[in-house]
């Protein structure tokens, strides 16, 4: 038994001696937040006066300027749980699939915590919300403490810690005052909108840095009690992993001649567009008499003579699946997954050229024809762009295909074709509900064809996003082994 007892010890003084004031930091943290906390349940008055003071102060100034509240309800997004749980699950399949499990797992048990502290401390303290002249935003569920304080404290702060060993050291600082910088805006967002008392964020704070801390300080005494030597917050938590935890290790060059490619790119843009400027134009002003006319006349009619109810419902929401939203999720969610793989960066600036080629083209082609929606009820309302071409079923081709041109080559297995069938689905699925809702002519969606077609082969042609594939890149992990990243999170969890 005593023998028992030594093993235990030895790790934890050991730990203890070269953290303590990293330690003591995180016991101040978390004294402080119980202090605060404490004040807050009391309703201690001078805390009650300044929390009210500086939300009615900061309403006053923020409220009458419209552009300035976009900006920080744009900056406090960045705090929104459903941007944090991105962030942490694309890191943590990005590190599952570089064999980095037991940083997986600290990422899984630091962003699951502070999931459970903020509702649960929110209903044992049950504050409401600040109460201003002029409401800027409503938001639901009780004030302290701040949950897009506390989520981007410990979401940011764990993934930098993850990542930092990937940095060279003379930007490590850099993006830790970065992202400090991102954190404290984020809070003061709360505050500046209305939403939040300042003690509110204050307490997220120091509750996530608690929570960081102590995560963070058991990763450390893991590596302590494996002999592995202490490292300083700028080496991050697992420096030996640099090589692994990096986004593209083995890339030399993105591009051999990059302003070759720019000036390609941009003549390409150039040509495209007017390509499509001109069919726009024919079709929407100088094909009457044609197969065209009678297509864009017919098919429009034909859906609208069919509408019921049930179909109104279902075109709308596989119409949602072209929206900005859905393509900037599925870009944020396979780009980082390739980096992962494939350790390059070229494919993943096809897909964000392609994209970004694709919202240009299409918001200057609309603008450049002008062409009226089709003559049947749209069912989605007035639009600020017109009808040539439709956007969402260009963005829903440009996306589905670019990721299929990239995939496909890159393994052999049979689901490889389901990427070949996605990128004709998606896109036959949106356009057939943008025309059933009386958004776009077929014409449109022979316009989203044109744009998908001509700026996706330019940019094959001058990115060349499977270059690393002729120069021998092999995966980080092969297609047989898909079915085994649950094992390595398992084995992360083990002890030993």
């Amino acid at each position: 038994m005593g023998a028992v007892k030594d093993v235990l010890r030895r790790p934890l003084g050991h730990f203890t001696e070269r953290t303590l004031a990293g330690l003591a930091l995180v016991l101040g943290a978390g004294v402080g937040f119980g202090l605060l906390l404490t004040l807050v349940r009391v309703e201690w008055s001078p805390l009650y006066a300044v929390d009210h003071g500086v939300a009615q102060w900061l309403n006053d100034r923020v409220a009458p300027i419209s552009p300035l509240v976009t900006v920080l309800t744009a900056i406090t997004d960045l705090g929104g749980r459903a941007v944090l749980i991105w962030l942490v699950t694309v890191a943590v399949l990005g590190l599952l699939i570089r064999r980095q499990g037991r940083l997986a797992v600290f990422l899984i048990v630091t962003g699951l915590g502070a999931l459970l502290l903020d509702p649960s401390l929110k209903t044992l303290v049950d504050r409401l919300r600040p109460e201003v002249d002029v409401e800027i935003g409503t938001y639901a569920g009780q004030s302290f403490p701040s949950g897009h304080a506390l989520g981007s404290m410990v979401a940011y702060g764990a993934v930098l810690l993850v990542f930092l060993p990937a940095m060279a050291p003379r930007w490590r600082k850099a993006a830790i005052a970065i992202v400090a910088l991102l954190v404290f805006l984020i809070g003061f967002t709360r505050i500046a909108l209305g939403v939040h008392f300042l003690s509110d964020v204050l307490g997220a704070w120091l509750l996530g840095a608690a929570w960081l801390g102590v995560t963070a300080y058991a990763f450390r005494l893991w590596r302590l009690e494996r002999g592995r030597p202490a490292t300083g917050l700028t080496e991050g938590l697992e420096p030996e992993a640099a090589h692994e935890v990096s986004p593209a290790p083995d890339e030399e060059k993105l591009l051999p001649h990059p302003r070759a490619a720019v000036f390609e790119v941009v003549a390409g843009w150039v040509l495209v567009f007017g390509a499509l400027y001109a069919f726009g134009m024919f079709v929407s002003y100088y094909a009457g008499g044609t197969f065209l006319a009678t297509l864009d006349e017919v098919v429009p009619n034909w859906f609208d003579a069919r509408r019921t109810p049930a179909r109104d419902d279902f075109s709308a929401w596989w119409s949602e699946v072209g929206n900005t939203h859905a393509i900037l999720l599925i870009s944020l969610v396979f780009c980082p997954l390739v980096l992962a793989i494939w350790r390059r960066w070229r494919p993943v600036l096809f897909v964000a050229l392609t994209m970004f080629g694709e919202l240009s083209l299409f918001l200057a082609s609309a603008a450049a024809v002008g062409r009226p929606r089709p003559p049947i009820e749209n069912l989605d309302g007035p639009m600020p762009t017109s009808s040539f071409p439709s956007g969402h079923i260009a963005a829903t081709l440009c996306i589905w295909v670019a990721i299929a041109v990239i995939v496909f080559p890159r393994t052999d297995r049979w689901w490889r074709w389901v990427f070949v069938a996605l990128a004709v689905v998606m896109p036959v699925g949106v356009a057939i509900s943008r025309m059933y809702r009386g958004m776009h002519h077929p014409t449109d969606f022979m316009g989203a064809i044109l744009l998908t077609g001509l700026w996706i082969g330019l940019l094959y042609w001058v990115v060349r996003p499977n270059e690393d594939l002729r120069e021998g890149n092999r995966p980080s992990i092969e297609s047989e082994d898909v079915d085994t990243l649950d094992d390595e999170l398992a084995r992360a969890a083990q002890p030993g």
